[in-house]
């Protein structure tokens, strides 16, 4: 049986999707029912048969924090795929980032090592990779330097992988993938999805940097590959295209029908933007939107190269003006 934390989630959504389609047995965990719904609404999008699929995973609620119930979750699986994350970008959240990403990722790990799992991969994030000068191309030998203005969901996304990597020092097989922001449908009050929203608000201004992209299809598919392949012990850049933000926002913009945005927001611009943000969070509480550490990215120019895993699985990507135009089409619907 296959085990998926994070299910709720937009990778684990659909990659749930993709298991239960090719009739593997699978078990979820999930925190809250609404949680559930979110799943159950990316099945509809693919499926009339959306409710049998669903209900032919077998749903357990539990904290990846909750050892003892997470160590019943284990028993009789095979194989892990551990999607469940913490995501946010509001230093306020440390603790709390360190507690989901690094030790509940121990508590997975030492769970598989315990219960002799076959294969265990876990998705992380480009935000683990190092940095380069000169824009020089970022690969998966490119090093992590704890010294670099990182912020706190790399630190612990980081943090998490060398949780992995001590398993595999320990026995256990595993694979970490590393995508780019991850575009897909159906959740659209968080992560990729909430810029659909925002596009078909309209868009006022563009930063002067790139972002890495990559297709929730792309990704979910080469996890089950690896999975399913000899290949262990190993981390991939899961990244489909290098965009301009500019030429980002226009793409999204005009799959939804909405104005493109025509301002550059300049450094100084963003510079000012985020000390304002620190300031509505100190006065009413809200949380971040808008962090030093994100600025500068927005600013920023990276070039992720994926050829490591488009050799060790024969792979092609989807191309970013598909995956944009798709899931817009599927937004306005």
């Amino acid at each position: 049986m296959i085990l998926v934390t994070g299910g709720t989630g937009l990778v684990g959504a659909h990659l749930l999707y993709r298991l239960v389609s090719e009739k593997n047995k699978v078990r979820a965990i999930y925190r809250t029912e609404e949680k559930q719904a979110h799943t159950k609404n990316v099945f509809s999008l693919y499926s009339e048969h959306y409710e049998a699929l669903f209900h032919s995973i077998e749903w357990i609620q539990a904290d990846i924090l909750d050892i003892p119930t997470m160590t019943e979750v284990f028993k009789d699986i095979t194989q892990v795929y551990h999607c469940a994350a913490l995501v946010s970008f509001d230093p306020n959240k440390h603790q709390l980032l360190r507690q989901v990403n690094i030790e509940g990722t121990a508590n997975l790990v030492n769970l598989s090592l315990s219960n002799t799992i076959e294969k265990f991969c876990y998705v992380s994030s480009v935000a683990t990779l190092g940095s380069t000068l000169n824009h020089a191309p970022i690969t998966e030998e490119t090093i992590w330097n704890p010294e670099d203005d990182n912020n706190d969901y790399a630190i612990t996304k980081y943090g998490a992988e060398m949780e992995v990597w001590r398993g595999t020092q320990e026995g256990l097989d595993a694979v970490i993938v590393n995508p780019g922001v991850i575009l897909g449908a159906g959740f659209w009050d968080s992560g990729s999805g909430k810029l659909f929203q925002k596009a078909k608000k309209g868009f006022k201004f563009y930063p002067a940097g790139t972002v890495a992209l990559v297709d929730v299809q792309d990704v979910v598919s080469i996890m089950v590959e690896l999975v399913n392949s000899s290949i262990k012990n190993e981390r991939f850049i899961l990244v489909s295209e290098n965009l301009k933000y500019e030429t980002f926002l226009r793409s999204l913009a005009k799959a939804v029908n909405s104005e493109p945005p025509k301002i550059l927001a300049t450094k100084s611009l963003l510079s000012i933007a985020w000390r304002l943000d620190w300031i509505k969070n100190k006065l009413t509480g809200k949380e971040r939107q808008l962090t030093k550490n994100l600025s500068k990215s927005l600013d920023s120019i990276t070039d992720y190269r994926n050829d490591k895993i488009k050799t060790a699985l024969n792979y092609k990507f989807k191309a970013v003006d598909q995956s944009i135009v798709e899931i817009g089409t599927i937004y306005l619907k």
